[in-house]
């Protein structure tokens, strides 16, 4: 019924490969990215871990990333969501259930003792085997309100260990968690960006806690909090004052989902940092320049780091208004007349 014993999925994983080589070697890096944050499982450094270290939660999301990778045309998953924590277990289902959906003439039957998952993964029939029934029909996926705080930096130190650098508080800078019943889910802080009597607001520390990855959340809270700058409100950094938004990222799956979302576009993409020298120069000339100061002159500089950096700014409804310009090739382009 269900393909025979050799559709029943066990993968095997290398104890001396990172997660991010072993999910599928020879394949596209880009579509090995996208599976893994396509499942919930956005930490860069948990892809540079071989599988046997990771938590069960992550192992549980690696399995669906590898899954998805591989995509055999039927598969029977046993024990599904069995070792999990069941918040992980809703939205990882959740997450792999869209995911799946994008493949085509792909059939994955899913075993487990958990009713819980059911209305996530809004399968297309269930075989109930302790009430002896089958139904048909996908259920409707349960709903949650986010509420969105301002608040300060308080809260960043229970978000930072989750965040894929290892980064300080950003100073003067205001502040949004996002909450679920009360529970800490994400967090952003929004600084200003002045360029001489130009403002516009930059956000960063995007973090969302790893029991709520895969929700869909982190990237709409993002969008909610720029267009609250965009629109000036009394909760924007600047009340009052209407600022696009810069956002700057090394994730490459995050990047990907920036160029998709037409409310962004792309600035910068920098392979690595900016020479130490010249940033070394830079400060000890302003350094001369205000000597009242008493700053001393500085023996090092910032940037030479290989981590490639991504900028994108938020135009918001403006940029959904807007009509996209699609440029054909010189062979294809219609003679004058």
């Amino acid at each position: 019924m269900f393909g025979g014993p050799e559709a029943l999925w066990q993968p095997e994983w290398p104890n001396d490969r990172p997660i991010v080589d072993a999910l599928a070697p020879g394949g596209d890096f880009n579509d090995v990215t996208a599976a893994l944050g396509s499942v919930g499982l956005g930490s860069v450094p948990t892809w540079l871990r071989p599988y046997q270290v990771l938590s069960n939660g992550e192992k549980f999301r690696a399995d669906l990333a590898r899954l998805i990778c591989e995509a055999p045309a039927t598969a029977v998953v046993d024990e599904f969501t069995s070792v999990v924590d069941r918040q992980i277990a809703k939205f990882g289902a959740l997450a792999f259930s869209k995911s799946w959906r994008r493949l085509l003439d792909r059939k994955v039957v899913l075993l487990t003792p958990h009713y819980d998952v059911i209305e996530w993964l809004e399968p297309d029939w269930v075989f109930d085997t302790a009430k002896k029934t089958f139904a048909r029909g996908r259920l409707r996926r349960p709903q949650f309100n986010l509420q969105i705080w301002k608040v300060d930096g308080r809260y960043w130190p229970l978000f930072e260990p989750h965040h894929y650098l290892k980064l300080p508080r950003m100073v003067g800078a205001s502040y949004y968690v996002g909450t679920v019943d009360g529970e800490l889910v994400c967090h952003l802080g929004v600084a200003s960006n002045v360029k001489g009597k130009s403002v516009e607001a930059r956000a960063c520390r995007l973090v969302v806690m790893p029991e709520w990855q895969g929700a869909g959340v982190g990237f709409r809270f993002l969008n909610e909090i720029c267009a609250m700058q965009e629109r000036g409100d009394e909760f924007a950094r600047l009340p009052g004052r209407k600022t696009t938004t810069i956002f700057h990222t090394s994730h490459p799956q995050l990047c990907a989902v920036f160029r998709r979302d037409r409310r962004w576009r792309q600035l910068s993409a920098v392979l690595h940092g900016v020479h130490k020298g010249k940033s070394k120069a830079s400060i000890n000339a302003s350094s001369r320049c205000q000597p009242q100061t008493g700053a001393a002159i500085s023996a090092v500089g910032y940037g030479g780091h290989m981590r490639a950096v991504q900028g994108f700014r938020f135009y918001g409804q403006k940029g959904l208004d807007a009509v996209p310009t699609i440029k054909l090739p010189k062979s294809k382009r219609s003679a004058p007349r």
